[in-house]
């Protein structure tokens, strides 16, 4: 059965745990002991309502002020299709979050409330959206049984929301007006708009074409160990253990090996301990090449022919997860897959004016969750595919070297 993994994103208390547990309550995907559970911390019990933002909104801080403030992962079906849900929190503080989740995601459901129009989050949600290039686009105008349905409202938000994504590179644009509380046009169709003429949002999901971020013609096998037992039978044993992020390899394909650029042949592949004649992704397996190559740990193996360039100095987004502000000479560890580099900071050309979109230019310092064009010079090259052309090798992460913490999410793109 098909798979659509998509996101809920929106500012705080727009309702998108509410409207996750719609889509599970009406879709019959809850476990009756999770309801009844839930139906005895609904904050609404006394008046026999059920609190359905309570089947996403699991950890006890959550619960406690109301909000979300983790990405809470669910996962339902319908006889159409599969779903995995990523609710991300609205709270400007967590914008990191929400670049964890869409990262993924081939669908985001933007949620503005009715009452709100758009916001700053709206355009900080929409702005990752477009730099992580989610195919589908759905902005779910949600709380409309508080501005008593009305079609002005809800076409005025439209064009709002319109008029803002001009500057952005949305592949489609779709609008429903719901109200998640009541399941106005959630599941089923609502009575109280009948102008409008679209699909509720489950149907819309589960009609939705959104195309494969797999590019076969690109085959990349990140190394993450090596395998040498040294002993017995298995005395000359030489295995490289990883997992396919694209593309397949079969035996007696030419490969090289970056950044060596080493050339050779697969001798053998093995998975799950048997050997196969082929892998592909997203499998994981052990490569066995014909020559004994000076090969570790972050090391990426390409068919011949196939493999992305390599990098010493590049420039890419990053979103900024850090207290600390990141300045110019700064140095980080930078992670693509399983090959983490040292990395300083050249320079930052420019960042993104939220409220505007404009490039405010060379800047001196950048703070928690803006969005920045970074320069960087690294320790050894990489070999980085360019996100539009291949997400699974143009993503990564920025690594503090002291706290090993992650300070930053990075996409390697050309402009």
């Amino acid at each position: 059965m098909d798979l659509l993994r998509f996101l809920t994103a929106g500012s705080v208390d727009d309702g998108k745990s509410t409207l996750i547990g719609r889509l599970l309550y009406d879709s019959k995907s809850i476990l009756i002991d999770h309801l009844e559970a839930i139906k005895q911390q609904s904050r609404n019990k006394e008046e026999g309502e059920l609190d359905l933002a309570l089947l996403t909104d699991g950890l006890r801080a959550e619960r406690e002020q109301g909000i979300t403030i983790d990405v809470a992962y669910k996962y339902f079906s319908t006889p159409k299709r599969k779903f995995i849900i990523a609710d991300v929190p609205g709270h400007i503080q967590y914008t990191r979050n929400m670049v964890t989740g869409a990262s993924n995601s081939e669908l985001i459901i933007i949620l503005i409330d009715a009452r709100k129009g758009v916001i700053e989050q709206t355009r900080r949600h929409a702005l990752i959206a477009s730099l992580l290039q989610i195919p589908q686009v759905v902005v779910a105008i949600n709380k409309m049984d508080l501005v008593d349905y009305d079609e002005i409202q809800f076409l005025t938000i439209r064009e709002a929301f319109k008029s803002l994504s001009k500057g952005l590179h949305f592949r489609e644009l779709n609008f429903i007006p719901i109200s998640a509380l009541d399941g106005d046009n959630v599941v089923s169709p609502s009575v109280h708009m009948p102008w409008y003429l679209g699909d509720p949002l489950l149907e819309f999901l589960e009609k939705v074409n959104v195309n494969s971020r797999t590019e076969l013609n690109k085959p990349r096998f990140p190394v993450q160990y090596v395998i040498r037992p040294q002993s017995g039978e298995h005395l000359d044993y030489r295995g490289y253990a990883g997992k396919v992020i694209n593309g397949s390899y079969r035996v007696g394909d030419s490969v090289v090996v970056l950044p060596s650029q080493r050339k050779t042949k697969i001798k053998s592949i093995e998975k799950a301990g048997k050997e196969v004649m082929e892998i592909e992704a997203p499998e994981s397996g052990v490569l066995l090449l014909e020559e004994d190559l000076d090969i570790s740990r972050g090391d990426m193996i390409c068919v011949l022919g196939t493999e992305p360039k390599l990098y010493n100095e590049f420039s890419g987004w990053v979103c900024w997860m850090d207290d600390k502000p990141l300045k110019p000479g700064n140095r980080y560890l930078l992670q693509i897959n399983s090959l983490r580099v040292k990395a300083k900071i050249q320079s930052i050309p420019f960042k993104i004016d939220i409220n505007t979109y404009q490039k405010l230019e060379n800047m001196e310092l950048a703070e928690l969750n803006d969005i920045i064009r970074i320069e960087f010079i690294t320790s050894a090259p990489l070999g980085l595919d360019f996100f539009d052309e291949l997400h699974a090798n143009g993503q990564g992460i920025l690594i503090d070297e002291n706290t090993y913490s992650t300070v930053g999410a990075f996409l390697f793109s050309k402009n």
